[in-house]
């Protein structure tokens, strides 16, 4: 009988901790799913499957000019303006087009960044009648010039290399190039201007030790690995819409073919952020990118995606500063490696990077882009204890990472150059008032911009810009192309993103101030933003319905075969 009743109390006692367990594990999840942003961007595998129900459709004539309602005479107007158009980028640009579309056959790339320069309801009828090019023949000061000998102001900063503009970066090459001609491509082996760069990185990142690596995917890809390999634990921790390369566990959503089994998306800016890091025991890294501050928990602003007019973007630097210095104590607290990863912002927003910038130290920092001096690099500076490949009392446990390419002659020589050069005198200056300069040039182009009674606005964080539209329109992805005629070269995710570089003077922001307006005025002029009053909840509602009603007509004709 005693015996019974110990079993039995065993067995409640077994069952409570069982009990026990579940609710605790179920705490944890429940405070894991309310640190996730509420957009789809912060929920990657519910993103995966929402982007698996969106169907195919597209605008012919008869609905591409007025998909949003508008009334005769402004379709007419519409219509007229874009054949106008398209006739002036006939003329202007035959040799760069031409040679866009032959490449295009054999070049995915291509294929790729022309299907999404524009929502994909308007991206082949767009494609058949307006055609710029891909395809660029020289550069000097601010500027590039194409096949067919237009200039253009470059407002795509090379993705972010070109920070000192073209001459200063062709100049870096030439000079690395001579400096280790002797020893040539020879891989493997070390010319010695890398020991060189190794001192000047860690004067620039207050770090111990570097390695080298073939792109800023590849950096992050090894900060990553090393802190999982010093901490033992599994999970990385990045924040929603922040992009950290290509690479699968970084990109846990809609573009990645498999879904991400060791990544948590969660809200930046969050207290529920913090309290998961300072709860769970699986945690290995924070991955920050510097540029989200611009803004937070919202993806690239690409104008393929721009369906109405809800884009925003407002840096608020003393936030995000406070943000970041409270993830660092909540870091440290957990032994949480924290990484930088400064591949795009790296030196943009002072010479010392986004740690001096904030006054926040990582205990990883990734640098990339312009670092190279023009040609491609990845660099990863850590503390030295997080830095080591291999465990002394363990030897057959390391953490593998190696590169055939890894710390190239050419790519040495040249980072070397831009790393000297970021200490002249002469670039030192123009960090001088950087942020208020910038700022201040931000607010002239709004002022203007609202006093033409135009719907556009711009936020910057220093010289990386977005454009916003304030009255709501599916037709905002138009303006790339009203730009590019007024002389102003963008990247391929059109006006999401312009990026400087430093040597803009006044004059040349005039001109380009001027040149935007007059293409904001000209698309006012042609109707584009004359539809019908609306909302942007209302725009959303409009394309849910044309999905549903495609989807609907797909499955029927499906059905009838």
């Amino acid at each position: 009988m005693l015996i019974t009743g110990f079993g039995t109390i065993a067995s409640y006692a077994a069952g409570a901790g069982v009990l026990t367990a579940l609710l605790t594990r179920g705490r944890a999840r429940l405070a894991l799913s309310r640190a996730k942003h509420r957009s789809l961007t912060g929920h990657s595998r519910m993103a995966r499957r929402v982007a698996s129900l969106i169907p195919f459709y597209e605008f012919g004539e008869d609905r591409f000019f007025d998909s949003d309602g508008a009334a005769e005479e402004v379709v007419a107007r519409r219509r007229e303006a874009f054949y106008r158009l398209a006739a002036l980028y006939r003329d202007r640009f035959p040799r760069t087009a031409a040679l866009t579309e032959k490449a295009k056959e054999g070049l995915s790339d291509l294929q790729f960044t022309s299907a999404y320069r524009v929502p994909f309801q308007y991206s082949r009828f767009l494609r058949r009648h307006l055609t710029g090019g891909s395809f660029l023949a020289s550069s000097g000061g601010t500027t590039v010039t194409d096949l067919d000998g237009n200039s253009f102001y470059d407002l795509t900063g090379s993705y972010g290399v070109n920070l000192l503009g073209q001459d200063f970066y062709k100049e870096c090459i030439e000079e690395g190039a001579a400096r280790v001609r002797e020893l040539g491509p020879v891989l493997g082996a070390y010319h010695p201007v890398v020991a060189e760069n190794v001192v000047l990185l860690q004067q620039i990142s207050g770090l111990n030790e570097v390695s080298f690596h073939m792109s800023g995917t590849e950096a992050v890809m090894q900060a990553v690995r090393l802190a999982r390999y010093h901490t033992r634990r599994s999970h990385l921790v990045h924040f929603a819409g922040a992009y950290h390369g290509w690479w699968g566990d970084v990109q846990p959503g809609i573009g990645n073919p498999a879904p991400a089994h060791e990544t948590y998306t969660l809200s930046e800016m969050s207290e529920r952020t913090l309290h998961v890091l300072r709860t769970r025991s699986d945690i290995a890294c924070v991955l920050v990118n510097p540029l989200q501050a611009l803004h937070p928990n919202m993806g690239a602003p690409a104008d393929s995606s721009l369906v109405g007019s809800a884009r925003r973007a407002n840096y608020d630097r003393a936030a995000y500063t406070e943000w970041l210095r409270r993830l660092r104590e909540v870091c440290t607290e957990r032994g949480i490696v924290l990484i930088f990863d400064e591949i795009f912002v790296g030196f943009r927003l002072a010479p010392g990077g986004a740690q001096d910038y904030f006054g926040v130290r990582a205990d990883l920092v990734t640098y990339g882009k312009t670092l190279g001096g023009g040609l491609p690099i990845g660099v990863l500076c850590g503390r030295r204890e997080l830095m080591r490949r291999f465990r002394d009392d363990n030897p057959v446990d390391v953490c593998f990472a190696r590169g055939t390419f890894n710390s190239h002659p050419y790519v040495m020589g040249t980072m070397n150059a831009f790393l000297r050069q970021l200490k002249d005198p002469g670039i030192q200056s123009l960090y001088e008032g950087l942020e208020e300069r910038w700022n201040g040039r931000a607010e002239e182009l709004n002022r203007r911009l609202a006093a033409g009674g135009l719907p556009v606005q711009v936020a910057n964080l220093s010289t990386i810009w977005t454009v916003l539209y304030t009255r709501p329109s599916r037709y905002n992805w138009m303006l790339q192309y009203y730009l590019r005629a007024e002389g102003l070269a963008l990247s391929w995710v059109g006006t999401g993103r312009l990026i400087f570089s430093l040597n803009y003077t006044d004059r040349d922001f005039v001109v380009v101030m001027d040149r935007f307006l007059a293409a904001a005025a000209a698309m006012e002029r042609d109707g584009w933003w004359a539809g019908p009053a609306t909302t942007d909840k209302a725009i959303r509602r409009q394309i849910l319905r044309e999905m549903f009603r495609h989807r609907r007509g797909r499955k029927q004709r499906s059905s009838a075969a």
